[in-house]
């Protein structure tokens, strides 16, 4: 949530493995303290012809991150998802466990 209540709603980088999303962020991002706060959270999946909305549940992932989701995020996005972004940060991964898929408009 934002200071003025609203929902905090960002573009994030990801990748599908184990029946998992998961989220590289920085581990003082709002998202990870908001998910401090609430683990539900909502992920707006789109390739521009089927939209669908996944719910479920956050686990953030401190440090032992799975190999081959580092791998995973290596090969989709070139980038070292373990890597601080600045000096001082440390970097969390977000493992979203879905509960609910929302396509063409209905719950599932």
């Amino acid at each position: 949530m934002r200071p003025d209540g609203s929902a905090h709603v960002t573009p994030v980088w990801f990748v599908y493995r184990n029946s998992r999303w998961w989220i590289g962020s920085d581990h003082n991002s709002v998202k990870v303290r908001n998910i401090g706060k609430n683990s539900r959270v909502s992920l707006a999946l789109e390739d521009g012809r089927f939209p669908v909305v996944a719910e479920g549940r956050v686990a953030l992932i401190h440090e032992g991150f799975p190999h081959e989701v580092v791998t995973a995020f290596e090969q989709k996005y070139g980038w070292d998802v373990s890597a601080p972004t600045r000096p001082g940060s440390r970097r969390v991964l977000l493992e979203v466990h879905v509960r609910r898929w929302l396509l063409a408009g209905t719950a599932q």
